[in-house]
């Protein structure tokens, strides 16, 4: 199995190199294509994305990122984006290519009560997916809240609710660029930033989800 490497963007969606792909291995070409598109990706500022080991057992390429949203020098979201690439076809992913990824972010205490608030997560992503026109198919994942109350010594820190996103699925276009950004935006979105993409279109894999609630946009520093 092989494990790729790329050089994203360090800062503000800034990339200074291509991909880095090991020469001694035999990768596809469809699979260096599409890291190439991945590693040129420039997203928005407040998104900062960082090469990361590959995961090497799931499949025989592979390629990641991690991504941190900050802002005014606060960190609000990170999480990790996975490309995995099996030239076989496994008949659960419906195509040779598939995105894993997972998102974390730290939401305002009082959306820990909300009954719809992983139904509002997994919309997110289809929203995100959605708005920058990536076809996608056999998508999955869940969706998890934490809400975390503090006692004794740490009585005097403020309640904390976190959501944690993992999904996958597959890309069906070949535009993979459009799958890294849409994933950076759910970040910003968890984030509780504005979103920055156009409206939410209506593709063949799904329906339009416009009208779907952000997140109320922070109000107090994230606690450590």
């Amino acid at each position: 199995m092989a494990a790729v490497g790329g050089n994203p963007a360090q800062q503000g969606g800034t990339s200074k190199d291509s991909a880095s792909i090991p020469a001694a291995e035999p990768h596809p070409s469809a699979f260096r294509s599409a890291v190439e598109a991945l590693t040129a990706v420039r997203p928005r500022p407040e998104v900062r994305l960082s090469s990361a080991p590959a995961p090497r057992r799931l499949a025989p390429f592979s390629w990641a990122v991690t991504a941190e949203v900050e802002l005014d020098g606060e960190e609000l979201a990170d999480g990790r984006f996975v490309l995995l690439h099996d030239p076989a076809g496994p008949d659960a992913w419906q195509g040779e290519f598939r995105v894993v990824t997972m998102t974390r972010a730290e939401l305002e205490p009082e959306m820990a009560g909300d009954p719809m608030l992983t139904e509002v997560g997994w919309a997110w992503l289809m929203d995100a997916l959605q708005s920058q026109g990536a076809g996608f198919a056999a998508p999955g994942g869940t969706v998890t809240r934490c809400a975390s109350q503090y006692f004794g010594a740490l009585a005097e820190r403020p309640a904390s609710t976190e959501i944690e996103l993992r999904a996958s699925w597959t890309p069906s276009d070949g535009r993979f660029e459009r799958h890294l950004t849409a994933w950076a935006e759910l970040l910003c979105v968890c984030a509780g930033l504005p979103p920055s993409a156009p409206a939410p279109l209506t593709t063949p894999d799904a329906p339009s989800l416009g009208g779907v609630v952000p997140m109320p946009a922070r109000r107090r520093p994230r606690s450590h």
